[in-house]
């Protein structure tokens, strides 16, 4: 209060300048003295999936590079499980320091609604830092199912209750939500087939068991070349690259449907701003290397530019994208 009063007076603000900035410094609790000396050490960088797959993929691809940018390793450590619960629960607890950061994937804004009790609340924990790349789904039926388009796709779901069926892989899965907002937008109702994992639901589909799945397009793109299953439609705002002729569901006649699913990096809340923006700033730089954006390309992913700000509201509006979804199809984990 004795500051602003020496404010208030007409001569007093510069005699008094140095007391204030000092004061303003103690204010904020070592937070310039941790981003000036930081990183003095190797940084930790927890992915909630097992190694080999997408999240991993994107974590193995800018933890090297944003460790450059930073002058520290960046370690990555996979801690699966719980659809990605474990990991998030690790970083939660740890120090808000910059040494441990998150690598999450699109089930970190379904898994509020999908799972009432989370030892972590998803948005007073986490500091999202930034969102790396958007992995659009593709519509894929069996090669000798009928439908050829989405138009006919509907028609065959509604001319006959339980006529359509789509595998996923297991309930709550990104398929089964794929699935699920696919049937909200364009009014119809399916027959949801859940399996143990999305190889076998895929290779029920190739095999003809199951006629519908909404897969990811990196993973699903070799089929579709092979002539074993057919691209209806692909999930994304615009059409993908590595397949040009297919059109979007919003071209196709149903709008209001984009489905991705995406990587993002998060700390842990409370962690200094000066040090979120040098993470997010080598996450940037790791984003602009030719090596990253020719791999994440390859994938069929849209990369992400941003600040954490842009991905803290991307996140936002993703878990009440779900939220509503789950609410309205009354979707569980069992």
């Amino acid at each position: 209060m004795k500051i602003f009063h020496l404010l208030a007076r007409p001569n007093a603000g510069l005699r008094w300048a140095p007391v204030v900035a000092l004061a303003l410094l103690a204010g904020a609790p070592g937070a310039f003295a941790q981003a000036n000396g930081w990183p003095a050490k190797p940084i930790t960088m927890v992915v909630t999936y097992p190694p080999g797959g997408g999240a991993d993929t994107m974590a193995r691809l800018v933890a090297p590079k944003m460790g450059e940018a930073l002058g520290q390793a960046i370690v990555v450590e996979n801690r699966p499980g719980a659809g990605g619960q474990i990991g998030a629960s690790v970083v939660a607890k740890a120090a808000p320091d910059g040494y441990t950061l998150l690598l999450d994937a699109s089930s970190f804004a379904v898994n509020p609604s999908l799972y009432p009790k989370l030892p972590y609340d998803s948005a007073k924990a986490f500091r999202p830092i930034g969102v790396i790349a958007l992995f659009p789904n593709v519509v894929l039926v069996t090669a000798k199912f009928p439908a050829k388009n989405i138009a006919e796709l509907i028609a065959t779901a509604k001319a006959s209750k339980n006529s359509v069926s789509f595998a996923s892989s297991g309930n709550g899965s990104a398929q089964h939500l794929a699935g699920a907002l696919f049937e909200s937008a364009a009014k119809v109702e399916m027959v949801h087939v859940p399996y143990k994992g999305g190889g076998p639901a895929l290779n029920d589909v190739i095999g003809g068991q199951v006629p519908l799945f909404f897969g990811n397009l990196a993973s699903t793109l070799p089929h579709v070349q092979s002539g074993r299953l057919r691209a209806l439609a692909v999930t994304s705002s615009s059409r993908a690259a590595m397949l040009p002729d297919v059109p979007t569901l919003a071209e196709a006649g149903v709008p209001g449907c984009e489905i991705y699913e995406w990587n993002a990096v998060f700390a842990p809340a409370g962690t200094p701003e000066p040090i979120v923006e040098k993470i997010a700033g080598a996450l940037q730089k790791a984003l602009n290397s030719p090596e990253v954006k020719a791999r994440i390309a390859q994938l069929g992913g849209d990369m992400q530019k941003g600040t954490p700000e842009h991905a803290q509201q991307f996140i936002r509006q993703q878990t009440a994208l779900w939220a509503r979804v789950i609410k309205e199809r009354g979707i569980t984990t069992e």
